[in-house]
């Protein structure tokens, strides 16, 4: 019995030593995960800093994006040069300096034969809208021919405002140009405020839509479906005189108008829905830079007064009656262009045949 009591007394012991030692273990195993942690995060470290540095950028992507960065600063300078400049006072016509330029303009005509018909079809005096189409990209020879035609048969004294591309207005220097020659920003309210003054009002409703249009649309007229001029002259009760010009749009070649390309440029922020792309000299395909015109047969055909007085300014707002009045001028007017184009079909070829054999 003794050496079974002895044997039972060893076993406890064994047990609690067993049992203590557990516990003694316990912190240990706690403490495991922050010696292992250690060495993973040492080694992390050490591949971390072997890992080789992410390439510098090349002189070439950096010499990119630093243009990148200059044309989005030009763009917003034009921009914000834009706002400005068409916030200020409108009018600020030079008659002085248009007799300066008269001579220059007259010389301009010259390189394309310009010839101006029908001043007998404009009123004699009173407010009138000219109406006309666009072309010939940013030089547009036939409104030069216009302008020059207008102040010899009428005089400085009775003025010729025209609508001008508000983008214009941010070019320093050529805006100063724009200003003294009677040219102001094109909206409504600067129309409205010359027709009421008494003046003649020059408009091309096309605007930079026609101005850029296609190479094969050259002998088109496509005021682009803009009709606020009828809504004007119906409330204002003036007189429309449609002027038509052929042969301006032969002096460049436009390829696209690139309206999707402006969108991707945002040309929206210096008000421009197009982006164009051209064919012309010196630059060959090029996007609209001032070229040097081909020389090219110019002809403007004033065309007789539309008077829709009769309907009454409440009219203005009907839309059948402003889409009845846009019909009938756009018929007549792509008369007349049909008319000037078979007369002359081949413009260039008829200036430099000229030239060649002047009389």
């Amino acid at each position: 019995m003794a050496t079974s009591a002895r044997k039972t007394t060893a076993r406890r012991v064994s047990a609690t030593a067993a049992s203590d030692g557990a516990r003694s273990r316990a912190p240990a195993a706690k403490r495991a995960p922050a010696r292992v942690a250690a060495p993973a995060a040492s080694r992390a470290r050490r591949r971390a800093a072997e890992e080789p540095a992410p390439p510098a950028p090349s002189s070439s992507k950096r010499a990119t994006t630093e243009r990148s960065r200059k044309r989005v600063g030009l763009v917003e300078s034009w921009a914000d040069a834009i706002r400005r400049e068409v916030a200020l006072p409108a009018f600020q016509r030079d008659p002085e300096f248009l007799k300066k330029l008269l001579p220059l303009m007259e010389l301009w005509g010259r390189y394309f034969d310009a010839e101006v018909r029908g001043w007998e079809n404009i009123p004699a005096s009173g407010p009138m809208l000219l109406i006309g189409n666009h072309s010939g990209g940013a030089l547009t020879p036939d409104t030069a021919a216009v302008m020059a035609g207008w102040y010899r048969e009428r005089g400085f004294e009775q003025p010729l405002i025209g609508l001008a591309f508000d983008t214009a207005f941010g070019i320093p220097g050529f805006r100063d140009l724009m200003r003294k020659i009677g040219q102001v920003p094109a909206n409504w309210e600067n129309v409205g405020r010359a027709l009421d003054e008494g003046a003649a009002v020059l408009v091309y409703p096309g605007g930079v839509h026609e101005v850029y249009r296609p190479w094969p649309d050259r002998d088109k007229v496509d005021f682009g479906g803009h009709k606020g001029f009828i809504r004007v002259a119906i409330e204002k009760r003036v007189p429309i005189v449609p002027i038509v010009g052929h042969g301006g749009h032969h002096t460049l070649v436009v390829l696209s108008r690139g309206e999707k390309l402006a969108k991707l440029l945002r040309m929206d922020r210096i008000r421009m829905k197009t982006y164009p792309i051209l064919l012309q000299l010196p630059w060959g395909i090029s996007p609209a830079l001032p070229g040097v015109p081909l020389p090219a047969k110019v002809t403007v055909q004033i065309l007789k007064p539309i008077d829709w007085r009769k309907l009454g300014p409440k009219r203005a707002k009907d839309p059948e009656v402003i889409d009845r009045c846009y019909d009938e001028i756009m018929a007549k007017m792509q008369a007349a262009m049909d008319e000037l184009a078979r007369e002359t079909p081949n413009p260039i070829r008829a200036r430099l045949k000229k030239l060649v054999r002047p009389g």
